[in-house]
């Protein structure tokens, strides 16, 4: 998603210790599995008709036809990987029709040779999620729709935290041993601020409850014990950890696999990539990046990642109801219609490259899709 501010530093509600199980995976496990995945270079995915979540999984807006189409067009051109987000709310309203519904996205998504990243809490855009009909986007608003999970109100009671626990417990032992699914990703930017657009009504203590929900999160899939490796990614600049909050200090001593996100320019990333890769001797993975608006580019930032043997993953794939093509400024600005320049986003509906060079350019990365960086 989006970094909305740069967070201060917080102090950590649960002790010194970040360090939650022996049961974390060795870096000598992390980089044998790393070794023989192909090059996870992907994109975070949503179906060009679904707003947020909600939309894509409930029964009645499931859209496997367009969910087949697109995870074809990413297949085109080389695509190995989809980071796909979940939601709790879907747990409660019917686990069993949600893992059936899982279970047939994993099927289309290995037919076109793609593996899958799932995402099991979210900290960023709308606080309030409800089930049911979503509403319809904001003209030209950038992610009017998405959702947080567990959203505000379970988040801002601790004693709530527990009942969250059958939903990340069945979903991943569901699939813990399915070689479908590549990695699970368990919170993403889960103390965003979201200030541009939801300022006013998040959390004033989400750094420090947000701490304590990404612990239980990693305690309950430890737990499950499943056959791949768990993250949560840090997104915003890792500056040592004597300098970054406590939270991103929990999230890269639990994670068995590194993930960051970074969307700024060329420049930026290598630096972020030489600091990860100067302190952690695990595998690296960019989850988040490409804002043109940005000057985050998929030239040369994506040759870079496959050269440093990081995993790539894009924000989005089609220009749909998310209208992420928007920059993040459309909150506040008004775009009276398609932005000179997209900010996310490879292909129009239709299935044409918004940008035909660019798309040359990944595929001339991503010839093979058994190839490793």
């Amino acid at each position: 998603m989006r970094r909305c501010i740069r967070l201060s530093l917080f102090v950590a509600l649960l002790g010194t210790s970040t360090l939650l199980a022996a049961e974390r995976w060795t870096a000598e496990k992390a980089n044998t599995w790393y070794a023989n995945q192909p090059w996870l270079v992907g994109c975070n995915f949503a179906p060009s008709t679904a707003i947020n979540q909600l939309e894509m999984w409930q029964a009645d807006t499931f859209d496997l036809v367009t969910i087949d189409r697109e995870l074809g067009w990413a297949h085109s051109i080389g695509l190995t990987s989809v980071r796909v987000f979940l939601h709790n709310l879907l747990w409660e309203q019917g686990s069993q029709g949600l893992l059936a519904r899982m279970d047939q996205f994993l099927a289309t998504a290995d037919r076109h040779h793609i593996g899958v990243m799932f995402v099991i809490f979210d900290g960023v855009w709308d606080p309030h999620p409800g089930l049911g009909k979503q509403r319809d986007p904001r003209p030209r608003v950038h992610n009017s729709g998405w959702v947080q999970s567990p959203g505000a109100e379970i988040l801002k009671d601790p004693g709530r935290y527990d009942s969250l626990k059958p939903y990340v417990q069945g979903v991943i032992r569901r699939f813990k041993d399915d070689r479908r699914v590549q990695v699970w990703d368990l919170f993403n930017e889960p103390d965003n601020l979201n200030a541009s657009a939801y300022g006013k009504v998040e959390l004033a203590n989400k750094p420090e409850v947000a701490l304590a929900l990404v612990k239980k999160a990693f305690a309950w899939a430890r737990e499950v014990d499943p056959s791949q490796p768990l993250t949560a990614a840090i997104w915003n600049d890792y500056e040592g950890f004597a300098k970054n909050p406590p939270l991103f200090q929990l999230m890269l001593d639990n994670s068995d696999v590194i993930t960051f996100h970074n969307y700024g320019p060329p420049n930026d990333m290598q630096r972020e990539v030489e600091a990860l890769k100067a302190r952690l001797n695990r595998p690296i993975v960019c989850s988040e990046f490409m804002a043109r608006t940005a000057k985050s580019t998929f030239d040369p930032i994506l040759g870079y990642l496959k050269g440093q043997k990081v995993g790539a993953y894009c924000w989005g794939l089609v220009d749909g109801k998310t209208q992420t093509i928007y920059p993040w400024d459309s909150w506040e600005k008004a775009y009276p219609g398609e932005p000179p320049l997209w900010h996310h986003d490879i292909f129009r509906r239709d299935g044409t490259p918004y940008d035909q060079k660019e798309v040359e350019y990944i595929k001339g990365l991503t010839h093979s899709m058994t190839q490793r960086p």
